[in-house]
């Protein structure tokens, strides 16, 4: 009898030991912690939570703008005192661009007189040479022991107008109590440096001679351009007057 009833000790230790490995294994069922707070309670929670969380991030933003310097009522002040300043510059810059459209405006103005008054007095020079020759005409319209021709040359210049252009100027007269009208020619003879060298040019060409023709009773103005080799200095200048191949009279002047 006494074996019989101690025989179920091992399977009860098999039993002991079996869900012992089962709670203290992987393969134990896991607990699981259930919140019992009521929902609207949780959200009550939370939104204080979030509360909190907003006042203290706005917090620190105005701390460290505090911090650096950024004050929003100082931006404003600072902002309308550089609109003030824009404004007074601009006003300034206008009224220094008003100043200098006058200043050019009379600046042009004035140069427009001075350009005419330049070419004025380019036409009075003109016609002062010219009533110096008419004077000189009449000077010389009393009776002159000029012999037979009577033909005299007067005021002869020559200058260069231009680079490669030599202008001449003069005044033929005719003197005497009885003249006819005179009718003929003249010639000029260029002499020339060009290359180290001398050279002589006669003109007119034969394809020009209506240009040289001369006909006049008392007096007759000549003047002329010149085209000049390339190169090519003047040294002097010489006119002849030819009536029928004659010549009546001659003169040089030098450059």
């Amino acid at each position: 009898m006494t074996k019989a009833k101690q025989a179920p000790k091992p399977v009860f230790k098999s039993l002991q030991r079996k869900l012992w490995w089962q709670r203290w294994s992987i393969s134990a069922p896991r607990m699981t912690i259930k919140n019992h707070l009521p929902w609207p309670l949780r959200v009550i929670v939370i939104a204080v939570v979030l509360g909190l969380s907003a006042a203290i991030a706005m917090w620190a933003y105005d701390l460290g703008r505090s911090f650096t310097g950024f004050n929003k009522e100082a931006t404003a002040a600072q902002l309308a005192e550089i609109q003030e300043k824009v404004t007074q510059v601009s006003a300034e810059r206008d009224r220094f661009q008003t100043t200098v459209n006058a200043a050019e405006s009379q600046l042009n103005m004035e140069r427009s007189l001075q350009a005419q008054l330049t070419r004025q007095i380019k036409t009075l020079e003109s016609e002062n040479s010219k009533l110096k020759d008419d004077l000189s005409f009449f000077e010389s319209l009393l009776p002159t022991n000029t012999g037979a021709q009577g033909i005299t040359i007067r005021r002869f210049k020559v200058d260069m107008a231009e680079p490669g252009q030599l202008r001449y100027r003069l005044l033929l007269m005719q003197g005497g109590k009885l003249v006819s009208d005179f009718t003929g020619n003249y010639q000029l003879l260029v002499t020339l440096a060009q290359e180290g060298k001398s050279a002589m040019m006669t003109l007119p060409k034969p394809d020009a001679v209506d240009k040289f023709k001369l006909s006049f009773k008392h007096y007759q103005r000549v003047e002329g351009v010149l085209a000049l080799p390339e190169d090519a200095t003047v040294k002097s200048v010489q006119i002849k007057v030819l009536e029928k191949g004659t010549m009546r009279a001659q003169q040089s002047a030098n450059l």
